[in-house]
């Protein structure tokens, strides 16, 4: 909150507060609403959800007053003006409004926060994203397009990759080269199915299918993949490590390979069971030996690598100050710094059958695994966020990863338009073939 919590209050006492626009007001949007309307300097002006039953909860759960309900941006220009919080079931209305400066997509959705994402820039909105699964899959392209329309797209802090990333902008700058980027998992387990993880998600009031991305390791594949292509790092190999370590993390600095570590540039990886969870992690070096000794004397140990953490993630509480980052700064708190470094693909989570239709994220045929981009491309691997829907035109053996030769996409679909714009704008090949081919 540096900084930004004075720009904010300067706002509110100016009676110019940062004006939101939030796409999603499932368990994750409820609460981002919450923190949102408890921000001084900063007013959620409209929130769309595919029910208007769901938007309004997210108001009334915030304490707000009764929403009016809006079919167009100008309804909601007119309810802004008159201080009413506004329900639509149209993201449109958002992203055309004159009274939303920024757009908060909290819905996971790849394929419908694509088309919210390239609306919200049409019309010069920045977007504040939630979607990993979206960013892990075209954010590189989407950064680009950003940045043509003079807007920012960011991922949060609160969540691990933003927390991740603050981290590594503090180790970098304080002359520390980051070597490990590392997330803080309970629990691993790639056959998880919502079946399994129903009783969870009913205690938590949350969905089965995205506590089973948790658990199958698709969400912090989608995670790493966002944060190594925003710092340049790889993985080590398909997967990430994925270690069972119960101890600190501060023990993990003997875990790696340092030389390995320069030779690849850096890792993002994860841990399971380590303290302090659910936190994240940095490893980095220094060559300087004055600048060793120093930490040394400052309890860092001895080197080469120094372990640097953050003990928890507070993905509602964070997500205002990354709302007010891009505004009132044009800083993203975390976005893709070029072309792909590593992607998500689709794995088999069970023995897949010619003819059967791939289920959503976090459901019971595929789980997605990291890969380098290069790797990805070069055995036209299927990314896990293209994976949902298509249609398998041969068996595929449980655990083996999907390929674009095993299903026909379905037609039409934007995200298999981005990837193919990606791969051209950021001069992807795959085998210089076109990077999707649309059945």
């Amino acid at each position: 909150m540096i900084l930004v919590d004075r720009a904010l209050e300067q706002r509110r006492r100016e009676g110019r507060p940062v004006r939101v626009g939030m796409v999603g007001a499932g368990f994750m949007g409820r609460g981002v609403a919450a923190r949102i309307a408890a921000t001084p300097g900063m007013q959620l002006v409209a929130v769309s959800n595919r029910s208007l039953a769901g938007a309004s909860r997210a108001y009334r759960e915030a304490g707000a007053a009764e929403a009016r309900v809006v079919d167009d941006a100008a309804g909601l220009d007119r309810a802004a003006a008159a201080g009413a919080p506004a329900v639509t079931e149209d993201p449109a209305v958002l992203c055309g409004a004159d009274s939303v400066d920024v757009v908060c997509d909290v819905t996971g959705a790849v394929e419908f926060g694509a088309g919210v994402t390239l609306d919200a820039f049409a019309h010069g909105k920045h977007v504040v994203t939630m979607n990993a699964e979206l960013d892990a899959t075209v954010g590189p392209l989407l950064k680009v397009l950003a940045d043509a329309a003079g807007v920012v797209f960011s991922g949060v802090d609160g969540d691990q990759p933003g927390v991740q990333m603050n981290l590594h902008r503090f180790v970098s700058g304080i002359g520390v080269t980051p070597l490990v980027c590392g997330n803080i998992k309970g629990l691993q387990d790639e056959h998880r199915t919502p079946t399994t993880q129903e009783a969870f998600a009913r205690r938590w009031g949350q969905d089965p299918h995205m506590v089973t991305s948790f658990a199958d390791g698709t969400k912090v594949s989608f995670e790493q993949a966002v944060v190594a292509n925003a710092t340049g790092m790889t993985v080590a190999r398909r997967g990430m490590g994925g270690a069972s370590h119960t101890g600190h993390v501060d023990e993990l600095t003997s875990a790696y390979d340092v030389d390995e570590l320069l030779a690849l540039g850096g890792v993002v990886d994860y841990v399971v069971g380590a303290r302090p969870g659910p936190g994240v992690f940095v490893l980095g070096t220094v060559a300087d030996p004055s600048a060793r000794h120093y930490l040394e004397l400052y309890k860092l140990g001895p080197g080469p690598l120094y372990s640097f953490y953050t003990p928890y993630h507070l993905c509602h509480f964070e997500v205002p100050a990354s709302l007010a980052r891009a505004v009132l700064f044009g800083d993203a708190v975390i976005a893709a710094a070029g072309a792909p470094r590593v992607e998500v693909v689709a794995t088999a989570k069970t023995d897949l059958r010619a003819g059967s239709v791939v289920d959503a994220l976090g459901g019971y045929c595929t789980y997605g695994v990291a890969e380098t981009a290069e790797a990805t491309a070069s055995g036209r691997l299927l990314p896990m966020g293209v994976a949902a829907g298509c249609r398998l035109v041969r068996d595929v053996p449980r655990d083996a990863v999907l390929t674009y030769d095993d299903v026909a996409l379905p037609a039409g679909r934007l995200i298999d338009r981005l990837r193919e714009q990606q791969a051209t704008v950021l001069s992807i090949s795959i085998n210089d073939q076109p990077a999707v081919v649309a059945s």
